[in-house]
């Protein structure tokens, strides 16, 4: 049987949700997607903090950073240190007002995978945008589909070319099904 993977987003339509800000650290720099939607390594200096964009329920899962980059609650980076120790960096967050403990979930892998054709409509940057460090990458994805048989080892992983996608594998997300973790939404493709 083919292996099977998941989109993972944020549940919006939970109701009463909180809502974080954009990751900073101890000097109030801030440390948003632009470091940690690159599929790979990332160095910060004293430990991270996040606002609350909007406060509310609390949620296991929840992408900050206008919906960019995971921030997890400690027994989901448990889960992803034993399932996907390769695939992810763990960085300890203070969440204003929150004393459990929580980690930001920065992805190191990036597969070149995204199946163009399966895909509903994708689209590639050009010369001609003006935009020469994206030439050739995507402009937009929509109803994305992968070809599993490229995507090796990884469990967890952003695709090459569409970093903002973040995709699980079905043992993965059956996992953090089991723990009933909160604020998940999964997406085949």
């Amino acid at each position: 049987m083919a292996k099977r993977y998941f989109d993972l987003s944020d549940d919006v339509h939970i109701a009463g949700r909180w809502y974080l800000g954009t990751p900073t650290d101890a000097a109030g720099q801030e440390h948003g997607s632009w470091l940690f939607t690159r599929g790979e390594l990332a160095q910060v200096k004293g430990p991270l903090r996040v606002s609350l964009y909007r406060p509310g329920k609390v949620l296991d899962f929840s992408l900050a950073d206008a919906g960019a980059i995971p921030i997890v609650h400690a027994r989901v980076a448990s889960l992803l240190r034993e399932f996907a120790p390769e695939d992810v960096q763990l960085f300890p967050i203070e969440i204003e007002g929150q004393p459990d403990p929580f980690f930001l979930v920065n992805v190191t892998r990036l597969v070149k995978c995204i199946d163009d054709r399966a895909s509903e409509e994708v689209e590639y940057w050009m010369p001609e945008d003006g935009r020469p460090e994206k030439t050739g990458k995507y402009r937009a994805v929509a109803g994305m589909r992968i070809d599993p048989s490229k995507v090796g080892d990884a469990k967890v992983f952003r695709t090459w070319g569409w970093t903002i996608a973040l995709i699980v594998s079905e043992e993965i997300k059956e996992a953090l099904e089991r723990i009933g973790a909160t604020g998940t939404k999964f997406k085949q493709v």
